[in-house]
């Protein structure tokens, strides 16, 4: 493990770090912090929307697929589901490294793999060449978000985590919707291929500009902490992880008891996050007459709304429940399952009503998104931000496989039925964990002045 340290250590780390500057005055010092924080927000907003164009382009193409070349859902779901391991492993694997490591070379590393993976996806026909290579874009598309998880820990404090987090995660949204009114387009006027080769183009363009608007740590730059910066102390459990061996701070990650319940709500969760975005534009097609622009408008509707639904979480949980996550997600899950319920029984054919559920079913799927990552960094320091996050991605990306194969499977022999039915019943499950985490403060907002909390 040490020698795994080292090379992360030596292979990605900032050969420029610089020293804290003498003598600079606050004022200096609050303009400077100003600056990067939006500079370094904005920025990994910009970077983990770049990962989506060329990750959800497979499901936009997928309806396609089926009818040129006959693939059943299940074969196609395979493809999700061996994607989905991989980018499960590799979140933990790589959450472990991105502690280590400069957060600007490894995400943008990560961000020029999938973009390579994706172009070569547009040259092939055969599912087991789709395989390869999308078994390969899973462990890049890894690298992208424990960079992400280190950086808003680094740059913003425990009193605002909540509200930062959830506008960072508009990058989901953001990529998403681009992809699925952009495959839309591209595969009816110049075929599926396209849809992989244009997006991966324009990503590799995406990841320069990610390189040089990016820097690691505060400290990097010549900055204090954040901590140092708004006269917080230290969490007491940050301060005796200091001195931990890796051995030893995995396995303090591993046995955190809330973790894992935010672990498993997760896992369910993403059974019906990434179900409906990897599913939404066959069953709308199928099960609801939409056609293939109409089902990328809809995905589109999905993702935006979405957007607003995290950041609302967000802020919710810092302002009304003082950094408490649980009763937001369970609060939002409730709400999910009855839209799962209402996009079930609509009528075919009535595209309108069709819209607004999707809409609502995407500010409701993003609120839990963006808790269940601020609840893993919550329960974590600093020093194991990272890899807490990778940990829980780990079990969010065995709910993805089973909302790949298993779905596909349910649909292809018990109709669109069976598959809602299995949303709804992980939907269940994953409130129940949620509400076991209903209590969980962060230690460290304990102490924080009440003034800072507002």
């Amino acid at each position: 493990m040490k020698q795994l340290q080292s090379v992360s250590l030596s292979t990605f780390a900032d050969p420029s770090i610089a020293l804290p500057i003498q003598g600079e005055s606050e004022k200096t010092v609050e303009e400077r912090y100003a600056y990067w924080r939006v500079r370094i927000l904005y920025s990994m907003i910009f970077g983990y929307a770049a990962f989506y164009l060329v990750r959800q382009n497979l499901s936009m193409v997928m309806p396609t697929l089926i009818s040129e070349y006959g693939y059943s859902k299940t074969q196609l779901g395979a493809i999700i589901t061996i994607w989905s391991v991989i980018y499960g492993v590799g979140k933990f694997v790589n959450g472990y490294f991105s502690d280590r490591s400069n957060a600007r070379y490894f995400m943008t590393i990560g961000l020029l793999g999938a973009a390579v993976t994706s172009f070569c996806m547009g040259f092939g026909e055969s599912l087991y060449y789709f395989g390869f290579f999308w078994a390969i874009n899973a462990w890049f598309q890894s690298m992208g978000f424990p960079p992400v998880a280190r950086l808003v820990t680094h740059w913003f404090s425990p009193a605002e985590l909540g509200t930062k987090w959830g506008l960072t995660i508009i990058s989901h949204q953001l990529g998403s919707a681009c992809i699925a009114l952009l495959a839309g387009y591209l595969i009816i006027h110049y075929g599926w291929e396209s849809a992989f080769i244009v997006p991966a183009i324009l990503v590799m363009g995406a990841a320069i500009f990610l390189f040089n608007r990016l820097r690691d740590t505060p400290q990097s730059i010549g900055l204090p902490s954040i901590e140092q910066h708004h006269g917080l102390a230290k969490d007491q459990q940050e301060i005796e992880e200091e001195h931990l061996s890796p051995k030893e701070l995995i396995m303090k990650v591993v046995n955190n008891r809330l973790l894992w319940y935010v672990c498993m709500a997760n896992m369910f969760f993403y059974v019906v996050r990434l179900g409906i975005l990897n599913w939404a534009p066959t069953f709308l097609k199928e099960l609801k007459g939409a056609s293939l622009m109409s089902s990328g408008w809809q995905v589109a509707g999905y993702d935006l709304a979405g957007m607003v639904g995290g950041i609302m979480a967000g802020w919710i949980s810092d302002r009304y429940f003082k950094g408490r996550r649980g009763p937001v997600s369970v609060l939002y899950m409730t709400l999910l399952i009855g839209c799962l319920c209402c996009l079930w029984w609509l009528p075919a054919g009535n595209q309108v009503l069709s819209a607004i559920t999707m809409v609502a079913l995407g500010f409701l799927v993003y609120g839990p998104q963006v808790l269940a990552g601020v609840a893993s960094a919550d329960m974590a320091s600093k020093k194991a931000v990272g890899m807490a996050n990778g940990f829980m991605g780990t079990f969010a990306y065995l709910g993805s496989g089973l909302s790949g194969i298993c779905v596909g499977w349910l649909a292809d022999n018990y109709g669109w039925n069976g598959g809602f039915m299995f949303f709804i019943a992980s939907a269940f499950l994953s409130t129940f964990f949620f509400s076991l985490t209903w209590s969980y403060r962060p230690k460290v907002l304990e102490d924080v002045p009440a003034e800072l909390q507002e």
